[in-house]
């Protein structure tokens, strides 16, 4: 610690040594800015006659902030005095509202009545109050293994900083990519698990402060697309249906943000942007693979599942069913046939008993359509043996049989009652 006494301070003649006994703490010990701080000096001995206090490394007349005569109490500022520090008749350096430009190495020389001196030293850290720090992202929004998650926490201060995910300490495994300061986190190939509300904390001693949160979405999927009934998984599977029942299938599949659903029937697209499928009124026509297509618009990927779904064992007796069934005049109806024959050769329809050539409405042997006695011209036959009936009239009501013959030569007859109400006026 020997140097030449600046100006302004002791003489130079004087005998300088180091006071191994002179020791300098602050108090309070951990200051924030704004406190009054007091540096007190220990272990002084003998009578001083004068204190002199540098803000430095050095005894250098730069550093000067005080100089103190015990006698008279008179105190003479020097170049590093800020308006705000004043030396106790103890020796102690009084700071009066410290700020963390105070912080630094604080040097005390005293002088005694054999005109020599002795020097002492301290530290001195004064904590500011900390600031809200911010959290800035490159994106809050990212793909699943395709983005990078950069996040900084900015802060105008020095101090030490820590990171919370969703309210707790981001763990370590997750803060492999932290940058070496600890204010920048760095995540190549973001996963899903890493979505939610990050958030920096700056701290010190003296001062804690937390940023508010900043919520990152990763995109994601879909994956494990399904096909549900009744919360039942059926996909790949065959669903059996009853004639006439219905059923609705739901498309499932984890994904963010939701996907876009398409479905399909035999590789058809479907007018349904929905993520269920309403089937009604179960038929053969309805018979067929059904497909679920789910599509992501932020990861442009998609995935699909299908089921088949035909009409049950059950179902397979032939049956007519009208549709509607409570026609009213005016209307037209459908003498749906279910369970017709595969190997159909010829059918025929007749209005009343079958035994009655004169009944003969239609009949479609080998694909021909061929009109009998007792077609209107208001009646059409199809190839699956059902029969329309078009601008119904009161008088179409009655008994309607089916004769059906196979290749095999298996004959089938089946009739259906008709009714037809009055339109209401």
């Amino acid at each position: 610690w020997a140097s030449a006494a600046p100006s302004g301070s002791f003489s130079s003649a004087a005998f300088l040594r180091t006071g191994a006994d002179i020791s300098i703490t602050p108090e309070p010990a951990q200051p924030a800015e704004g406190d009054n701080v007091t540096l007190t000096v220990h272990g002084l001995s003998g009578e001083v006659l004068a204190y002199s206090w540098y803000a430095g490394p050095t005894l250098s007349l730069t550093h000067l902030v005080a100089s103190y005569i015990v006698s008279t109490g008179d105190e003479t500022p020097g170049p590093a005095h800020t308006g705000r520090e004043a030396v106790r008749p103890d020796g102690g350096l009084h700071i009066q509202g410290a700020l963390p430009g105070h912080s630094g190495t604080y040097l005390l020389q005293t002088l005694n009545r054999q005109l020599q001196t002795e020097v002492g030293y301290g530290h001195l850290q004064v904590y500011e109050m900390l600031a809200q720090p911010v959290v800035m992202a490159n994106n809050t929004a990212l793909v699943e293994r395709r983005d990078t998650l950069r996040l900084v926490c900015s802060s105008p201060s020095p101090a030490e900083v820590r990171w919370f995910f969703n309210g707790e300490a981001l763990p370590i495994a997750v803060r492999l990519g932290q940058s070496s300061d600890g204010r920048a986190l760095t995540r190549h190939g973001v996963r899903r698990e890493e979505a939610g509300a990050y958030q920096c904390e700056v701290w010190n001693p003296v001062s804690v402060s937390r940023s508010e949160p900043v919520n990152l979405t990763v995109y994601y999927g879909p994956e494990r697309v399904a096909i549900l009934q009744d919360s039942t998984t059926r996909t790949g599977c065959t669903i059996k249906l009853d004639f006439n029942t219905s059923l609705t299938l739901w498309c499932v599949s984890q994904s963010c943000p939701e996907p876009e659903y398409v479905w399909a029937f035999n590789g058809r697209a479907l007018k349904n942007g929905q993520d269920h499928l309403n089937i009604s009124s179960m038929t053969a026509a309805q018979e067929g693979t059904y497909t679920c297509i789910a599509k992501n618009p932020k990861t442009l990927l998609s995935g699909s599942a299908s089921v088949v779904i035909k009409l049950s064992a059950a179902a397979v007796a032939m049956m007519i069913v009208p549709v509607p069934t409570k026609p009213v005049e005016g209307q037209d109806v459908t003498l749906t046939v279910q369970g017709y024959p595969k190997d159909l050769l010829v059918y025929a329809w007749y209005r009343g008993p079958a035994s009655e050539p004169n009944r003969l409405l239609s009949q479609l042997p080998s694909g021909n359509w061929i009109a009998g006695p007792a077609h209107t011209g208001r009646e059409v036959g199809f190839t699956n043996c059902s029969l329309l009936v078009q601008k119904l009239n009161l008088t179409d009501a009655g008994r309607y049989v089916l004769k059906t013959v196979t290749l095999q030569g298996k004959t089938e007859t089946l009739e259906v009652e008709l009714q037809v109400a009055r339109e209401c006026v």
